[in-house]
């Protein structure tokens, strides 16, 4: 009753579809955490921007840390902005870097900025407008200049189904750099067909793809959320692998043969057959 009482009196706005986007302290850990419509969407620590609860976010930094020299600013552009979780992060860890965020929803911006400010200083410029849209009309000078390209875009719990095509990572492939790197979160649940679509459509854009996600999750055993990392260039995979492994919650690094295996027989998604991510069960966030 008492966590009730917090969570009605939380920071709260209304977005445009009517559900409710709140900031409330961490259910689980330090921190506060932005729901959504009930569900969790990100978590951030003020006090320390490296400490990511959510473990796929953890395994997106992974592959981050892993860009150009440690410490050296980054050119990112993230779709999708929750609680500028990631953004915090590339701040906090390469000073300096410069950072758009594309977020469809200007009140949850407001919230976020009011209850879980940015450091100061931090370059980071948000955009209002849907996801797809606003990366197409980027400035010339941010075309083929991002070393990072992030794609975490949820309506709820569901990722929209123009938001999953092979038109739309053309578009997100036509900001990276020749070596830059798109990080893409992907929900899904047993059987994981979904997921290996998605896996399928980005690489039809850029060749070298790797998948990062908890070891039941990838053998199909569950609901869950899968990384995926591409790139027209070979990625940074040293130690990945054995850092996946080590925790705290033992991941996986699938790529080579094993991607191939992973997509065979799935289609490449596109604008005229596209779905939008399978709604996972509301139990899933009783964590």
């Amino acid at each position: 009753m008492a966590r009730a009482r917090v969570e009605d009196a939380a920071p709260q706005a209304r977005l445009s579809d009517g559900s409710l986007a709140r900031v409330i302290p961490s259910r689980f850990t330090g921190g506060y955490e932005l729901d959504v419509a009930g569900t969790p969407q990100s978590h951030v620590d003020l006090d320390d921007p490296t400490h990511l609860h959510f473990e796929y976010v953890a395994r997106m930094a992974a592959v981050i840390d892993r860009l150009r020299m440690p410490g050296q600013p980054l050119t990112a552009i993230h779709l999708g902005a929750g609680a500028l979780t990631l953004p915090r992060y590339v701040e906090h860890t390469r000073p300096g870097s410069r950072q758009q965020v594309i977020e469809l929803e200007q009140p949850l911006v407001d919230l976020v900025r009011a209850e879980l400010p940015l450091p100061r200083g931090a370059q980071v410029r948000v955009r209002i407008g849907d996801a797809r849209d606003v990366a197409a009309r980027l400035p010339a000078g941010l075309q083929g200049a991002a070393d990072l390209v992030v794609s975490d875009v949820f309506a709820g719990s569901q990722t929209p189904a123009h938001l999953t095509t092979v038109e739309y990572f053309r578009v997100l492939a036509g900001l990276l750099a020749p070596d830059g790197v798109l990080l893409v979160n992907v929900a899904d649940g047993a059987g994981l067909a979904f997921a290996r679509r998605e896996v399928a459509t980005v690489r039809a854009v850029l060749p070298e793809v790797i998948v990062l996600a908890e070891v039941q999750t990838l053998k199909c055993r569950r609901f869950g959320n899968l990384v995926i990392a591409a790139s027209a260039a070979p990625l940074p995979t040293e130690w990945l692998p054995r850092l996946m492994a080590a925790g705290p919650h033992p991941a996986k690094v699938a790529q080579g043969a094993e991607i191939d295996e992973f997509v065979r027989g799935a289609s490449v998604a596109t604008d005229a057959d596209a779905t939008a991510s399978p709604e996972p069960a509301a139990s899933i966030f009783d964590r």
